[in-house]
């Protein structure tokens, strides 16, 4: 679990105005932290199996977040890619 100085810093690198914390960008960047301690918590608990099954709705829900960003405004979404470095 995200700690909330860590929430914090993820909204504020993010965000698109100052009070923005919804946007697909913030919510991209707070799903990728979420999947990457997932991730690491599986290396080391390999038969954890309903982890894995919550770390697959968290992927699940970025790719439908980052296909929407995407249909909406591409150049937003290819900064996003590039700065979260996720792919390509």
């Amino acid at each position: 679990m995200l700690s909330k100085v860590e929430k914090n810093r993820v909204v504020s690198d993010n965000r698109q105005s100052p009070e923005d914390t919804g946007s697909p960008e913030v919510q991209v960047a707070m799903l990728s932290e979420r999947i990457s301690l997932l991730t690491s918590h599986l290396n080391s608990h390999k038969r954890d199996f309903s982890s894995r099954v919550g770390l697959m709705r968290l992927v699940g829900r970025r790719k439908r977040l980052l296909a929407y960003l995407k249909k909406e405004d591409a150049s937003r979404y290819d900064a996003l890619i590039q700065k979260l470095n996720l792919r390509k």
